[in-house]
């Protein structure tokens, strides 16, 4: 429900009380929540919205449709919240990566299609800062070398893992940054 104010918010929240009785269904105050978006830092904070008997409590933020939505619009929870998603997949197969029994284009494929749609999911619809950039592009390294894996180097005899422009061209893909550019284009 959305409403200029919270007098109008009210009104709307009856008429969906009233609409939903007429249909047999009740509305659960328990799970009904409500959240004022205000340039004001103190907007809607000691507001606790009634009718009907009903009591629905104010909250500073809440998940919509895989979103996180605050007060003051911050996109920082947001990003906090994607960075956490990504963190967690890449941990669930991690082990995957590692494996040797697998071959590296079956990991590149598992990177495609289990940690990049996560990866990218919403990020074409809000613009890119620089330093998150930097960090797509650290997470997205930190993959491609755990996927590749280190080198000998010819020279020394020792292993050492790949520089970022080895890895860049061992995959063969766009990286991060210029797909979530082109998706938002």
């Amino acid at each position: 429900m959305l409403g200029g104010g919270i007098h109008t918010v009210k009104e709307n929240a009856e008429a969906l009380l009233a609409a939903t009785r007429e249909i047999g269904m009740e509305v659960n105050a328990d799970k009904t929540k409500y959240k004022v978006t205000s340039r004001d830092q103190n907007a809607g904070r000691n507001h606790s919205m009634r009718t009907d008997n009903i009591t629905f409590e104010s909250v500073e933020e809440f998940k919509y449709l895989g979103t996180t939505l605050t007060n003051q619009n911050s996109i920082q929870e947001e990003i906090k919240s994607k960075s956490r998603s990504e963190n967690a997949c890449y941990h669930l197969v991690q082990s995957l990566f590692s494996s040797r029994l697998l071959s590296k284009n079956l990991k590149t494929k598992i990177y495609r299609t289990i940690i990049l749609p996560v990866v990218l999911y919403g990020r074409e619809a809000c613009s890119l800062t620089v330093k998150e950039e930097r960090k797509l592009r650290v997470f997205e390294n930190m993959v491609l070398s755990r996927i590749f894996g280190p080198r000998r180097d010819e020279v020394m005899g020792d292993w050492r893992r790949l520089q970022n422009e080895e890895l860049n061209g061992l995959y063969f893909s766009s990286n991060i940054v210029r797909v979530i550019k082109s998706r938002a284009m």
